[in-house]
């Protein structure tokens, strides 16, 4: 059976920047084994979860393959007993907490408000109020050298926002311990969190989350707005006047406009002795 595709997709309805050029072909797989399978056969394609995270640029891509159609979410138990959550490396993060949370499974709640995949937080390690993907990870199927494999949590690197996986390697699915807990209290600490998301954070407008990484014992965030950048611009993409460690398009920003800034932030910081990395990935041709 053949994967579904579609010729020259615009990204920019796939990353949550609203920017992007086209993707020459765009696979949209619906099974794990799908999945594998078109991985293996286009090695160099880029692998595609909610589009946070993400730059695309202007030029576009050649193959991207969407893990959209994979979202399946089941509830298991550990040999120990311990309730686990096997989840699709396509599915919404936020909405995988939502679930635990209906079934009385503590563990997540950090997840609730977090753009993009399964698949995607597992990669970047996503976290936030003090809690992270390897806190309830035990471990992942994913498609390496052409054949789908289990890793267990240890064997991933997981470390501050980022993972070791094998190069080429694609993840189909994630297993995720957790506690049994009260619904209602679940709930309770899943909504603080969101609230402090919305005080703090521009989700009214496109951005991909955070910027840069928070340099040891530091806040990117604070640093950018120490050296008076919150407002600055490059075209229609402006660092955030909410949160300094976040860029959004004001309508209309082109990748250009938004790498141009990034440059702008770390050129300032780095004059403070300070070198910011990355958290967002720049996908295609900024040349």
């Amino acid at each position: 059976m053949k994967t579904e595709f579609r010729r020259d997709e615009p990204m920019s309805k796939h990353t949550t920047f609203k920017i992007g050029g086209s993707a020459r072909l765009f696979y949209l797989p619906t099974t794990e084994e799908e999945l594998a399978r078109c991985a293996a056969e286009h090695p160099s394609a880029l692998t595609l979860g909610g589009g946070s995270n993400l730059l695309v640029s202007d030029a576009g891509l050649d193959e991207v393959i969407s893990t959209a159609g994979l979202g399946g979410v089941s509830l298991g138990e550990a040999e120990d007993g311990a309730p686990v959550i096997t989840a699709s490396a396509g599915g919404s993060f936020t909405a995988l907490s939502r679930f635990a949370q209906r079934n009385g499974l503590a563990g997540l709640e950090f997840a609730f408000g977090i753009p993009g995949t399964v698949g995607g937080a597992v990669l970047m390690n996503a976290g936030a109020f003090g809690g992270e993907v390897k806190d309830c990870l035990e471990s992942v199927r994913m498609c390496a050298g052409g054949r789908l494999v289990t890793a267990t949590v240890g064997e991933l690197g997981l470390s501050y926002r980022s993972s070791n996986l094998p190069k080429g390697a694609v993840l189909t699915s994630a297993v995720f311990r957790l506690k049994r807990g009260d619904a209602k209290e679940i709930l309770a600490r899943m909504n603080e969190m969101l609230g402090k998301r919305k005080l703090s954070q521009p989700l009214d407008v496109p951005s991909a989350g955070s910027v840069f990484k928070n340099p040891p014992g530091l806040f990117a965030g604070k640093i950018i707005e120490e050296l008076g950048l919150k407002g600055a611009r490059v075209g229609n993409a402006q660092v955030s006047e909410k949160h300094a460690n976040f860029i959004v398009n004001m309508g209309g920003a082109t990748a250009r406009h938004v790498a141009d800034l990034m440059e702008k932030v770390e050129e300032a910081v780095l004059k403070t002795g300070i070198k910011l990395e990355r958290e967002i990935k720049l996908a295609g041709s900024f040349a």
